[in-house]
């Protein structure tokens, strides 16, 4: 007989001393150690496990593998074996760990957490492996406690539930009431929106007659002067005429020389082509103005997006509002390089309108200057610039600046919808507006818009 060796009894010894449940198998699966405690756990001696391959019997009415004989076997698939209650161990590599209710143990069952690993020898190949069980029976217990605590409580709130909304109920018709309300203040905003629209364009209509007047009243003047002018070269005509036959006299040959010196017919030459020129210069600046006032109050609910040239729609904002700031403002335009963006074009002037406007009115006692710069900001945006040398926004007001209704100017010198439709405007295009202001110093609204326009963006 083959006496055991001291490596042996220690071994025994550390198994048997350890209160954990553990045993362990060999290559051939067979049971080499069987403690104390599991013993004490399972009811089943450690003489009538060691030495055999009955590791099954404590828990299962017929055979099969636990996850020691998974592990010794080489088998991958363990998860398969034990389906949702099976997983690597995080703790130990090559290790499994899985958690299943034996009714066979014990009086009532038990709950039984298992983790089986390797043993390996000093090359590193599987020569056997351990197991090692735990009793959380106690833990599922009271989790299955708190599950009924749990199922109660959702029947409590279930009932709590049908309450509320039985109450929610009895609010409905208040609901639709105030969404009716609602509906109205919608379309009452809308209303003001586009009443500001029109309230800028009537506020501009004056100035605007005005622009179209200077051009219009040196036409007039120079078309007097040249009816004029062509009555004189008539009458020199006239009198050619009657001289043909008697040019050869040199009482009337000196009579038309003196006419044509008195006259100055040279001078007259000369000057009716540069009076026409002006005149045709300022029928074309009446014909902008007035083909830029034209767009600007044309309905735009259907209109489409489209690619536009940003710095022609400012210079033509600006033909627009020239009254309004000229005699507040000098205009300096700093344009820089960049592309055509996709936007609605008569949407960014209405923005850039209210942006001038605003700066103009900011303006205080001195005259001031307003700089229209634009430049990128990314290589998929386009920026554009409105900044004044006016008395600045206090930092009370500058949260609220694009709220609608919210004025800092006099009762009936504005509606404060401004900038909240200048705003909304920029928030359709994916675009921001972005404000850097100090208080006697002045104000800059930065507008940044993408160069490119997706159907997602609207």
């Amino acid at each position: 007989m083959k006496l055991p060796s001291q490596a042996e009894v220690a071994l025994d010894e550390f198994f048997d001393g350890h209160p954990v449940a553990t045993f362990a198998i060999n290559r051939h699966h067979v049971i080499t150690h069987w403690n104390k405690a599991c013993e004490q756990l399972l009811g089943w001696t450690r003489a009538c496990m060691v030495g055999t391959r009955n590791q099954w019997q404590p828990f299962y009415v017929k055979e099969r593998s636990l996850l020691c004989d998974l592990i010794v076997a080489g088998d991958t698939n363990i998860a398969d074996h034990y389906p949702g209650h099976s997983h690597p161990s995080t703790l130990i590599p090559g290790a499994y760990e899985s958690e299943d209710f034996f009714p066979n143990i014990g009086e009532s069952g038990h709950w039984l957490h298992f983790t089986a690993a390797p043993l390996r020898d000093a090359e590193g190949n599987i020569v056997g492996a351990i197991e090692t069980l735990r009793d959380v029976t106690e833990r599922r217990v009271a989790e299955n406690a708190l599950r009924k605590s749990r199922d109660g409580l959702e029947h409590i709130v279930e009932k709590r539930t049908a309450q509320l909304a039985h109450a929610n109920d009895k609010l409905e018709d208040d609901i639709r009431q105030l969404t009716e309300l609602n509906d109205l203040l919608s379309a009452a905003q809308q209303q003001l929106v586009q009443a500001e629209k029109m309230a800028s364009i009537g506020q501009l209509a004056a100035g605007v007659a005005h622009e179209i007047n200077n051009p219009i009243g040196y036409i007039f003047s120079n078309v007097g002067t040249l009816q004029n002018y062509l009555g004189q070269l008539f009458d020199m005509l006239d009198a050619y005429q009657e001289a043909e036959a008697s040019i050869a006299q040199p009482a009337v040959v000196t009579r038309l020389r003196a006419m044509r010196e008195r006259i100055d017919l040279d001078f007259l030459r000369e000057d009716i082509p540069a009076l026409m020129r002006e005149s045709g210069e300022g029928l074309v600046r009446v014909r902008h103005i007035v083909e830029d006032l034209k767009d600007f109050s044309r309905a735009d609910n259907n209109q489409e997006w489209s690619r536009a040239d940003l710095h022609q729609g400012i210079d033509s904002t600006l033909n627009i509002v020239a009254n309004e700031v000229k005699y507040r403002a000098d205009v300096v335009k700093a344009y820089g390089d960049i592309p055509e963006i996709e936007c609605l074009p008569l949407q960014i002037n209405q923005v850039v309108l209210n942006l001038v406007v605003n700066a103009a009115q900011a303006m205080g006692e001195q005259r001031g200057t307003i700089t229209l710069r634009t430049g990128m900001a990314d290589q998929q945006t386009v920026k554009l610039e409105v900044e004044d040398t006016g008395n600045g926004i206090a930092p009370d007001a500058l949260s609220r600046i694009f709220d609608p209704f919210f004025t800092t100017k006099a009762v009936g010198k504005g509606t404060g919808l401004g900038l909240s439709l200048a705003y909304g405007i920029v928030q359709k295009h994916k675009g921001r507006i972005e404000v850097d202001t100090e208080l006697g110093r002045g104000t800059c609204f930065r507008v940044l818009l993408p160069i490119r326009h997706t159907e997602e963006q609207t």
